[in-house]
């Protein structure tokens, strides 16, 4: 009730729902998501053996694919110059365009659905599924790290961290969808990665670079979340080693999994939430601000206690009134007079008689003050004080 009192109606509903989906916040979990999809090169095991029934290779041609897989995983050169000429969306789709394309060719070869392909198309294929992941890497990792650059350190483990998980969650969602059927797994990780990169096209973008001092304790608490993860995976698949799991029971782990892998976007919901408020806070009033102006030290001369309380007395004059003041005190002493400018009543400046230049009053100063000197240092050869 209190979060929805201060979010406001719907209007404010709305408001709030962008700010989340166009937020800084949104997009580490996005990434992670996007990271997690991008580690299909870790189940090549899993379906080859498909692979090499369906289509009769023998052991050498699944080397071979295997090698053309790792080719593809590990040239980013592509990915890289893409970036530097396009946006992030536009990688992100090019990314999720190759991986659907080269894993569900391979789906069609040995489901099938397609007359048996050459051993060189296969391995096109499968490079070219394979190369997809640098597209994702590219698109989220780097746009997160030039967005968060005081933790890029911490927001590197953390989405590499997602990208070893990665076929771990793709095992348990492959046994909640498809059950036992292992072919279907090429067709999951055809689909699947290629599905959260077009969800997010928009949400991973350059950004102004983030110094909010909550960033390190945001990516700490993602980092429980991760380990939880990863400690409740590893379970999961010792679990399933040791007992038979029905189709229920896989469809139930999965959702356990997913629940886990969602919690990040709790995270940032909960720091939108608390910008939100900040915007809606009442901004407090300026206070009065009081300049105090130094003025220069002016000779020392010869004062009567009477001559000290009405200086004292002038300290908080304005400063036309104060130098008024002076001068009437210094035509008696023969001082020369100083410049004065002060306001008149219909608000004009006016400038006051100087009986003096700048230089003759300086030139008396000077004199005013060896004169000073002078008398003090007479009085202290002689024992007597400067005032007699």
């Amino acid at each position: 009730m209190g979060d929805a009192a201060t979010v406001g109606g719907g209007g404010g509903c709305c408001r709030f729902a962008w700010q989340v989906l166009r937020g800084g916040w949104f997009m580490i979990p996005a990434a992670f998501l996007v990271m997690a999809g991008a580690g299909a090169t870790y189940l090549y095991g899993v379906y080859s053996k498909d692979i090499k029934a369906r289509l009769g290779y023998d052991q050498s041609t699944l080397n071979l694919l295997a090698s053309m897989k790792d080719l593809g995983a590990n040239v980013g050169i592509p990915a890289g110059l893409l970036a530097e000429v396009a946006p992030t969306w536009v990688v992100l789709l090019v990314g999720s365009i190759m991986n659907f394309g080269g894993y569900f060719l391979i789906w069609l070869a040995v489901v099938g659905k397609i007359p048996k392909p050459a051993v060189w198309h296969m391995c096109v294929y499968i490079c070219l599924g394979a190369n997809s992941q640098n597209f994702s890497n590219t698109g989220a990792l780097v746009t997160c790290v030039k967005n968060f650059p005081e933790a890029r350190g911490m927001m590197l483990g953390l989405m590499k961290g997602f990208v070893g998980l990665s076929g771990a969650l793709f095992t348990q969602l492959y046994y909640a969808i498809y059950g036992n059927d292992s072919t279907s797994m090429i067709l999951l990780i055809g689909w699947l990665p290629s599905v959260i990169s077009i969800v997010f096209l928009t949400t991973l973008r350059p950004m102004k670079a983030s110094t909010h001092p909550r960033v390190l304790n945001v990516l700490y608490q993602n980092m429980y979340v991760t380990v939880g993860l990863a400690a409740f995976l590893m379970g999961l698949i010792i679990a399933q080693k040791q007992v038979q799991f029905s189709q229920t029971a896989y469809i139930g782990s999965a959702i356990a999994v997913i629940v886990l892998i969602l919690l990040p976007f709790g995270i940032a919901v909960r720091e939108e939430l608390l910008v939100w408020r900040e915007k809606k806070q009442p901004v407090a009033a300026p206070t009065d601000i009081v300049i105090a102006k130094e003025s220069k030290t002016l000779p020392e001369s010869p004062q009567t206690d009477t001559q000290k309380e009405k200086e004292g007395a002038t300290e908080e004059m304005p400063c036309y009134s104060l130098l008024e003041h002076m001068n009437r005190e210094w035509s008696t002493q023969g001082i020369p007079l100083l410049p004065v400018i002060r306001v008149a009543e219909d608000g004009r400046l006016v400038k006051g008689e100087a009986r003096v230049k700048e230089n003759e009053l300086e030139k008396e100063m000077e004199q005013a003050k060896l004169s000073s000197r002078r008398r003090r240092n007479a009085s202290a050869i002689t024992g007597t004080p400067s005032g007699h």
